[in-house]
């Protein structure tokens, strides 16, 4: 697969922005100077390839870059330090003036004939020497090592496997083989039997410092053994144009290779979310809430249905759910404003929903990087705090089912009914034993079976009244019961929602950002 470079800056950006406090500091501030330097450098002379020569004390790059150029434009010195500023060597001062400027080179020479005919655009510096006792020459040296389109190292005979040489400047640069050239230099001091083992020995130790196949080219800038080839190849680095974009791509990808791999990110399981949900709902009061709607329906249901004699007694308990604040007489109220009678969360229930929210996120964040998983942790700490009042709200916005049922009219008409049958017949048999003492005569009582009308309008009213009551106590029952699981699942369907805004949808955002990350680390390093 073929990266574009803006496919890598975009992937950079993505890491920068995705990897917000997960990522150490240095990195970040790397991450932010990369980005600025890509931009900058795309900007000024586009078509310009800078090539840097970096090199020990005693390396002869300045000799090497005298050889190339065909003239002493850099000063050589027997004693240290060498060079203490960087020099330019440039055939286009207009074009490339504004490159040496952000460059901030201020020493410059200008020349007529290329080093190679492919190699008008070109930019040559020679850099003061990265082991150099004076750290402003060191430091000068590292800053344009940054900057350089392509690097040349300059080693010599004697120092070539010095350690601190590999492993403090050319390991670091190990992603930018396609950009980097090692030069062996001082060959003549050789005997010419040694110089390919030397020279291969050289290649072993590049190799690995990390920068695979490297080209190591044998030179010799006093003889000029070498120095045609060494031109060539910083020719056709010139001339391929490629170099900038090829540095930028090896600097964002040796960056991606210092952001640690945040691992394998999960999907998350719907049985965990509705886990979570459940407990979070007991430790909010759901139980407690849809149990007050079905014992508010049995109280009202007996109010309505019951022997209008006795039924009176219902009405002094208090309502369940007016209790909490909840009910029919608060269908109207705005909840954020007018809240729910609910007792705060006890200690254990703010524990109970604390831990499955915590569980939820570690199980969540399993497999992931000790930074990823801390920063899903920071998350649900934040939602947890915000959940009891969100909860309450939740709560005391969900339409529960507290209204009556159509039955308890035909009931309520029909025990009147029975009350006024039984009050008829009460009636009947006191005028026919009243009316004969004030000399008036007495209704006439008929019978059915054997039996005084006005005695079974009594009997009938009595046992219809306990029949109508006991089949309306069934039927509260099993219709409070089904209230109360319609209410539960109502409940739980707003705790859903708090549950989904405050924790579920966070940790996937997490989740979402670990993914964004690891795509564009693939791209960045690829």
């Amino acid at each position: 697969m073929t990266v574009s470079l803006d496919d890598r800056l975009a992937a950079l950006r993505t890491l920068r922005t995705a990897g917000e406090g997960r990522i150490p500091d240095s990195v970040a501030t790397e991450a932010d100077r990369v980005l600025e330097r890509a931009a900058e450098r795309r900007e000024r002379s586009p078509g310009y390839t800078v090539v840097g020569v970096f090199g020990a004390t005693g390396s002869g790059k300045s000799s090497i870059v005298n050889a190339l150029v065909g003239a002493d434009v850099a000063r050589t010195h027997v004693r240290r330090p060498t060079t203490s500023a960087a020099l330019a060597v440039i055939w286009d001062p207009d074009g490339a003036a504004d490159l040496l400027d952000w460059l901030a080179v201020r020493e410059r020479v200008v020349r007529e004939a290329a080093i190679d005919p492919r190699a008008t655009q070109l930019v040559l510096l020679d850099l003061p020497d990265f082991d150099s006792i004076e750290s402003g020459n060191r430091a000068i040296a590292e800053a344009l090592a940054a900057q350089v389109d392509a690097l040349v190292w300059a080693v010599d005979p004697q120092k070539y496997a010095d350690d601190v040489m590999h492993a403090q400047f050319i390991t670091p640069h190990a992603r930018h083989r396609e950009v980097t050239l090692i030069v062996l230099n001082q060959i003549d001091l050789l005997p010419a039997a040694d110089v390919p083992r030397v020279v291969a020995s050289l290649r072993e130790i590049v190799e690995r410092d990390g920068i695979s196949k490297a080209t190591v080219m044998p030179v010799s800038a006093r003889t000029g053994s070498g120095i045609d080839t060494l031109r060539t190849a910083i020719g056709e680095l010139a001339a391929a144009r490629r170099a900038r974009d090829s540095r930028l791509a090896a600097d964002i990808a040796t960056l991606a290779g210092r952001m640690p791999a945040p691992g394998e990110p999960r999907r998350l399981d719907a049985r965990a979310v509705r886990h979570l949900r459940d407990e979070v709902g007991v430790a909010a009061g759901v139980d407690i809430v849809s149990a007050a709607v079905a014992g508010s329906y049995r109280k009202r249901s007996r109010q309505v249905t019951g022997w209008p004699l006795l039924s009176w007694i219902a009405r002094l308990r208090a309502d369940p759910l007016t209790r909490l604040g909840l009910g029919a007489a608060r269908q109207g109220d705005d909840p954020s404003v007018h809240r729910t009678s609910m007792p705060s969360l006890s200690s254990a229930a703010r524990a109970r929903a604390s831990l499955a929210v915590r569980q939820f996120a570690d199980a969540a964040a399993e497999g992931l990087d000790e930074n990823w998983r801390s920063g899903i942790r920071a998350t649900v700490d934040r939602s947890v705090a915000t959940l009891p009042d969100s909860l309450d709200l939740a709560i005391a916005r969900t339409q529960l089912p507290a209204r009556g049922s159509w039955w308890w009219v035909i009931f309520a008409i029909t025990q009147w009914a029975a009350i006024v049958a039984g009050l008829v017949g009460v009636g009947w048999l006191l005028a026919a034993a009243l009316f004969p003492t004030i000399g008036l005569p007495p209704p006439e009582i008929p019978r059915v079976e054997g039996w005084a009308v006005p005695t079974l309008l009594i009997a009938s009213a009595v046992l219809a009244g306990v029949l109508l009551g006991i089949i309306a106590a069934a039927l509260g029952a099993l219709t409070a019961a089904a209230r109360r699981r319609r209410a539960r699942r109502l409940l739980l369907a707003s705790v859903e929602d708090v549950v989904q805004e405050l924790v579920v949808a966070p940790v996937a955002a997490e989740l979402d950002r670990v993914r964004d990350f690891s795509a564009a680390r693939a791209v960045a390093a690829a």
